[in-house]
């Protein structure tokens, strides 16, 4: 699940620190990072008694320091969720269409059959599935020869191995082929992560921090895991309901699509996928910077003031700690989680009736509807109880663009494709 380091720590300056249990990516804060000395009147730190009058200024100069204090903002990372998603829908709706072109005018070449009709979704996907096992086979006649010199049994285990692999690839749903390559790109990021000198280069573009101004994040933090176990666990949940997700989407298309035949639905679950994690990524930056970052404020303004106020000293030492405690901190965040929370979600709306099995104790199988609602329901507790190991704000940003996406994304889909169709149609162009 989305991971978060610690940024914010109180002292007399805001400073960088690392938490040493979890994935701390930011080692500095933007240049143009208040710092609280700025604000504080230096004869709060006197041993004399303060006057009316300094108690006057310090309160003046908290209220300097909550008024100018910069206030993150959210715009650029909303134009940023709204102008990525249309551009990765706009992709996906022209890439369907150049495959479905291709493959159609293909199987007109081969056959006089489709000659009068085009051919339809399930037989241009069953000419891929074949077309695919045919390079398999190609890749395992030049290994063959490639092999040759080698000791029989050393060949035949390769081989072996080989042809078990290409097997599983070749069998496994399309949108499960899919999810195998994001992984794949998740590895790689994940390796470049175990490179001692990219790290300020990969935590300053591979993490998404609510007060750093950068939008761009919101995609590149997607497919960024720092932890193996966090890598491993939503390769896992990936593989297995986005090839559920895309399965749904190949569904609806069949019911709703007699005018719109389709020879893939990848693209349409890549769109899906990339819009989906920037919408959780959205909504995880705006809770920081609407939600979090105000309490954090008020928190440093508090603190100032009893820790300046000549009243402290009546107040019992645990009442003065609590209250001048270091306030929480605002954490950047990473991982495909909410992405994949929307996969999950759209899975359990579309197939009510299927189970999932628990990767832990009791190892049972549960409704899946009911595996989600338990989710959900663990991270607004999460976000009740202030528990910070996940990115709880966007594990609930992407169920919700799930449930959205399950009652409007198909007609969306169909929407953008036939807008690309009219686009591109001869009678379009003048």
């Amino acid at each position: 699940m989305s991971s978060t380091i610690n940024i914010l720590k109180t002292s007399r300056y805001l400073r960088p620190c690392i938490h040493p249990s979890s994935r701390s990516f930011v080692h500095s804060l933007p240049r143009n990072f208040p710092r609280i000395g700025r604000f504080t009147s230096e004869k709060s730190f006197q041993s004399t008694p303060p006057t009316f009058r300094d108690q006057v200024a310090r309160s003046t100069e908290v209220e300097s320091f909550s008024s100018r204090f910069p206030r993150p903002t959210i715009r650029n990372q909303v134009l940023f969720f709204v102008g990525g998603s249309l551009l990765a829908y706009s992709i996906a709706a022209s890439q369907t269409e150049v495959d479905t072109e291709y493959w159609s005018k293909h199987l007109v070449s081969v056959s006089h059959r489709w000659t009068p009709r085009p051919p339809t979704t399930e037989e241009m996907r069953k000419a891929q599935y074949l077309e695919l096992g045919k390079h398999l086979q190609t890749q395992v006649n030049q290994l063959k020869d490639t092999l040759a010199e080698w000791p029989l049994a050393l060949r035949n285990l390769a081989l072996s191995v080989y042809v078990q692999a290409a097997q599983s690839y070749l069998d496994a749903p399309e949108g499960r082929r899919l999810c195998w390559l994001i992984c794949g790109v998740n590895t790689a990021i994940y390796l470049v992560w175990k490179i001692p000198r990219l790290a300020p280069f990969m935590t300053r573009t591979f993490t998404h921090h609510p007060l750093s101004g950068r939008s761009y994040t919101l995609l590149t933090s997607m497919f960024s895991h720092k932890s193996f176990i966090h890598l491993l666990a939503n390769s896992m949940a990936l593989a297995s309901f986005g090839s559920a997700a895309t399965h749904y989407f190949t569904l609806e298309q069949l019911k709703h699509g007699e005018h719109q035949q389709e020879a893939t639905a990848k693209w349409h679950f890549l769109a899906f996928f990339i819009s989906a994690g920037l919408f959780s990524g959205l909504v995880s930056h705006t809770a920081a910077c609407k939600v979090l970052f105000p309490r954090l404020v008020n928190q440093f303004t508090a603190s100032a003031v009893i820790k300046n106020s000549p009243a402290a000293a009546a107040i019992s030492g645990t009442a003065v700690k609590t209250a001048t405690a270091a306030p929480r901190e605002i954490l950047p965040s990473l991982g495909a989680s909410g992405a994949i929370y929307a996969a999950v979600t759209v899975s359990a709306l579309a197939f009510p009736d299927a189970q999932v099995s628990l990767i832990f104790p009791p190892f049972v199988s549960i409704p899946i509807q009911a595996g989600v609602g338990g989710l959900v329901i663990l991270d607004m507790i999460g976000i009740i109880r202030g528990w910070r190991m996940f990115d709880h704000y966007a594990h609930l940003g992407g169920a919700a663009f799930g449930a959205i996406y399950y009652m409007y994304g198909p007609q969306w889909w169909t929407f953008m494709r036939g807008e690309y169709q009219q686009l591109h149609s001869p009678t379009s162009t003048s």
